[in-house]
């Protein structure tokens, strides 16, 4: 298949600088119409791909009744099927190892990441050799030299909300006297797919390899920039396992409105995940909610736990927070802080509020485990 970036100048790769702005300024200052085109020619030659090289796209796109060449616009992207993480496990265990979403011979596959396996059966997603360099182009941080630019200058994060929340941004940069970027991955896809730029103001999405969607996770529907909803991604460009509108359960919103680093590629900010979600008075509420409001409170030391259970029938939730080392107010007091800061900002509050000494909640090295669910039914 042609790579998208083969009507562009392949950026060089020697003698980079750490001060260099873009990584390939052709692909990431594209006009938005020229973006699109590429993108439109890209999934056209990508669905042919994974229509002749798949066994199971083969079968839902004809039950679908869509052939490849009927995509004749990016919004056409609807008529196709969804995946998500149920059914690349059901296929994986259908057709051991790599399942039968796979687009090319498994001789061609020179790698395999695989998902924590945290929600069931680890997913593998393979990669081809020109896979591969496509996910470490897009997980280029400006040809940094990692042993002298990343030591204690530059921190990468990844994996929950917290690096695109100001206040937990700015408690890491103070901790560590250095500058925080987050990035967004999912294994199933790229180790990468969207990172912060210098204005941290979102995560630019690397547009040129993903087809974006954000969708009501209940409908199906779009919703409009700036409004939460699922993410649905598909693949543009990667062989060895196209993926075509993959729900991948994160919540996010969409911003392509021009962004001052002068990157043309839409911004995502993540707020959580569909399943983390509870609703409380008919407010969304999300960990990362919670945790902007912890963490912009100077007596707290900006760990939480969130206990979930119904209360006539409606759901309500506890919060317990630690109280920061050298704080003087009185448990009485801060709980009300607390409780304060939670209405000012959403609405409501949690009905209880536990304070412990710092260092009393369990930490992670990992995915943190911030919502205890007692819910019944």
């Amino acid at each position: 298949m042609p790579q998208a970036r083969s009507t562009l100048e392949e950026p060089p790769r020697a003698g980079r600088v750490a001060e260099q702005r873009y990584w390939d300024p052709a692909v990431e200052t594209l006009p938005r119409p020229e973006l699109e085109a590429l993108q439109l020619s890209a999934l056209r030659d990508h669905l042919d791909h994974a229509y002749q090289g798949s066994r199971w796209y083969r079968r839902a796109f004809d039950a679908a009744g869509v052939a490849p060449g009927e995509i004749r616009s990016l919004a056409d992207i609807v008529r196709l099927p969804f995946l998500d993480k149920a059914l690349l496990r059901d296929r994986q265990l259908a057709a051991p190892l790599l399942g039968d979403l796979a687009a090319v011979d498994e001789r061609e596959v020179v790698y395999v990441s695989a998902s924590s396996g945290s929600t069931g059966v680890p997913t593998l997603s393979p990669f081809t050799a020109s896979d591969f360099d496509a996910f470490q182009d897009v997980q280029a941080a400006q040809g940094l030299d990692p042993a002298r630019d990343l030591a204690l200058s530059r921190i990468i994060v990844a994996g929950e909300p917290g690096g695109s929340i100001p206040a937990t941004r700015a408690a890491i940069e103070a901790l560590w006297d250095a500058d925080l970027y987050d990035f967004y991955g999912i294994s199933d896809i790229f180790g990468a797919s969207a990172g912060m730029c210098e204005e941290k103001d979102g995560l630019h999405l690397a547009e040129d390899h993903h087809l974006l969607e954000v969708l009501d996770p209940a409908t199906g529907a779009p919703v409009a920039d700036g409004q939460p909803g699922e993410m649905v991604l598909t693949t543009l460009q990667k062989r060895a396992r196209p993926m075509v509108r993959f729900r991948t359960g994160d919540v996010v919103t969409r911003d392509d409105s021009p962004c001052h680093c002068g990157r043309t590629h839409a911004r995502i900010r993540v707020h959580g995940r569909t399943d983390d979600m509870f609703i409380v008075n008919g407010v969304n509420v999300f960990p990362s909610d919670v945790e902007v409001v912890v963490r912009s409170l100077e007596d707290v030391s900006g760990e939480y736990r969130i206990t979930l259970f119904r209360e006539q029938h409606l759901t309500r939730f506890d919060l317990e927070v630690e109280r920061r080392a050298g704080s003087t107010i009185r448990d009485a007091a801060l709980a009300d802080g607390v409780r304060a800061a939670f209405k000012n900002r959403l609405g409501l509050g949690p009905r209880g509020v536990v304070i412990h000494a710092e260092g009393i909640l369990p930490r992670s090295v990992h995915k943190a485990k911030r919502v205890v669910d007692r819910r019944e039914g």
